[in-house]
């Protein structure tokens, strides 16, 4: 099989084996492997230095791996033709300025790119004024690129991103820069991309509640490995199954974790009655997993999370907090 030529429509979009990457003597990536299904939506998480840039690099063929096998829509990234890389689309923290460039004209001009790529399945480039309405953008389309603020800047990096329509699509950091309004009507594109277009996603972001919303699934990485690959759900489970209750009495703020919260709560009103005030309960959340999951390997304790909250004696007070 040639390197652009389509694979098998049951083989996954993305394949990732024993992917290892070195920086002269430091190695950065440790036997990464994993998969991304066509149509599927994966976020990539980690913290700083944890080897996602270096990954989605690899995986665009901007950056040739040190060993591992590597895998993108059938083909080897490090030896993609334009034929390949014209099915792919990219979505970059940095944005390239062309600032003289009316909007409009200017992905006219890069969708034009694709043209020669278009096939029956999958249409290139994609109509313009269709993108830019999708994008939010449909009212500066005349307006020249260097004109617009950082946020329809950012909307501009989206329609570049997926202009020519592709089958596999990578995101890093999609929204930083957009309002509350523009973030979520972009987790509405992508899920239109997901499940109308079938498009691949491999979203990389700092935003572990854009992550839970739009990811099938979550891959975690921490020290060049992978923690953690799982549904949000099957992650909050992942922490012990504890809540952490917290309340005042007698003008005292308290504080303990238990398995069985509602229980707990029942017996405290029968002690207390009306004197309990300010309760609340907490129960994991994907961020305290992700949290938990790099600071236990950030700190050499990788075979086993701590419990959420750390557990307490109940009914020990803490330090009073504002409310």
């Amino acid at each position: 099989m040639s390197a652009d030529q389509s694979a098998p429509a049951d083989r996954p979009a993305i394949e990732v084996a024993d992917l290892r990457m070195n920086y002269g003597s430091t190695a950065v990536l440790h036997g990464v492997t994993f998969e991304v299904a066509r149509g599927e939506v994966v976020a990539l998480l980690g913290p700083n230095g944890a080897g996602k840039t270096t990954t989605i690099e690899i995986l665009e063929g901007f950056r040739m791996r040190s060993a591992g096998d590597v895998r993108v829509l059938g083909t080897d990234p490090a030896h993609g033709g334009e034929a390949w890389r014209a099915r792919l689309g990219v979505v970059l923290q940095s944005w390239r300025d062309h600032a003289k460039w009316p909007v409009r004209e200017f992905v006219a001009h890069y969708g034009s790119l694709y043209g020669p790529y278009s096939t029956e399945r999958f249409p290139r480039p994609r109509d313009v004024d269709e993108l830019l309405g999708a994008v939010g953008l449909t009212e500066q389309a005349d307006r020249r690129v260097g004109q617009l603020s950082g946020g329809q800047r950012r909307r501009l990096d989206v329609a570049i991103g997926i202009v020519g329509r592709p089958e596999v699509l990578f995101l890093d950091e999609p929204t930083v820069g957009f309002d509350p309004e523009a973030r979520q009507e972009f987790h509405e594109l992508v899920r239109r991309l997901a499940e109308v277009d079938g498009t691949t996603i491999l979203l990389t972001t700092h935003d572990l509640d854009e992550a839970e919303k739009l990811a099938a699934r979550i891959v975690i990485l921490a020290k060049g490995r992978i923690v953690a690959d799982a549904t949000p759900e099957e992650l909050a489970r992942r922490v012990e199954s504890s809540a952490e209750v917290r309340w005042m009495h007698d003008n005292e703020r308290f504080v303990t974790s238990t398995r069985t919260p509602t229980r707990f709560v029942r017996e405290l009103f029968d002690r207390h009655g009306a004197g309990i005030d300010k309760l609340e309960v907490r129960r994991a959340t994907l961020e305290d997993t992700y949290l938990a999951m790099v600071h236990a390997v950030e700190s050499g304790r990788d075979g086993g999370l701590p419990e959420l909250g750390g557990a307490r004696e109940a009914g020990r007070p803490v330090a009073e907090v504002s409310s």
